[in-house]
């Protein structure tokens, strides 16, 4: 069984239909925490959950809680092209339009649609785009939504700006995370990991360094506080490669002695 982010209509929907291909079960989940969590508990098998988006960057909610509340890893990725749209009920035109609710992601992707057409609508966030477009369609006056093609067919709501979007070439990365880790190596891998450092002059240089040496290329780095002390921070970072390879294994290896706290997040098929 697979989770995702709902209701149905979500962008979270359908990244799992795409991904699974009917192949099993999907169960939808309030919130991308719970959906992390009932893989953790042992509820279902696995969930697909958004990680990072190409114009608001990364999903805090997910990556937190990998280097923080659960044990899970990273088994596999999935890239999903976005489309955004402002729909709103039957008959409602854009001067009915008071608010405006989405998740928070959307509405900050669709930042100067809302400033140019809707400049005093109040905008009110969801858990999810498609809990934006049950209300937008529940009767409630002078409400629309931003959300997918989808949602407006689920919900029988009009499209009033189709992909209106700041831009176009706006795609979400979804990971899926399970509770064993992926054995299986192949020529497009990529391993992902979390690691906390001492607080002196060019630890983190020195620390990366041993992957330039080994010519292992570092495609993605970023940092997250880690809540427990203002100015501590949790570093993640991806790589290029399996960690079943001898020279990716023993680099983060060298990697890991020079930490306070490491967490291998998973190696993994990439898109």
């Amino acid at each position: 069984m697979l989770g995702y982010l709902g209701p149905k209509g979500t962008f979270s929907h359908q990244a799992a239909a795409e991904w699974s291909q009917g192949r099993e079960e999907l169960k939808e989940f309030k919130t991308i925490y719970t959906a992390i969590k009932a893989v953790n508990d042992g509820e279902i098998d696995r969930c697909i959950v958004p990680i990072e988006n190409s114009i608001e960057g990364s999903i805090n909610t997910t990556l937190d809680m990998l280097a923080f509340d659960v044990d899970l890893f990273i088994t596999g990725e999935h890239i999903l092209h976005i489309t955004q749209n402002l729909m709103a009920a039957p008959g409602v035109r854009d001067e009915d339009i008071k608010t405006i609710t989405s998740h928070p992601q959307a509405i900050g992707q669709c930042a100067k649609l809302i400033a140019e057409k809707f400049p005093n609508a109040k905008i009110d966030f969801a858990d999810s785009t498609s809990s934006g477009a049950k209300r937008a369609a529940s009767g409630e006056k002078g409400v629309a939504c931003i959300a997918s093609p989808s949602s407006a067919e689920i919900y029988g709501l009009n499209i009033l700006y189709p992909n209106c979007g700041d831009d176009t070439n706006n795609s979400t990365r979804f990971v899926i995370l399970e509770k064993q880790q992926n054995m299986k190596v192949t020529n497009h891998d990529k391993t992902s990991i979390a690691f906390t450092l001492e607080d002196k002059p060019g630890i983190l240089f020195s620390t990366l360094a041993h992957l330039a040496d080994d010519n292992i290329n570092l495609k993605k780095i970023e940092s997250r506080p880690m809540k427990n002390e203002l100015g501590k921070y949790m570093f993640f970072i991806d790589i290029d490669g399996n960690i079943d390879n001898a020279v990716i294994y023993f680099a983060l290896d060298r990697l890991r002695r020079n930490t306070l706290f490491f967490k291998l997040l998973g190696s993994y098929h990439y898109e």
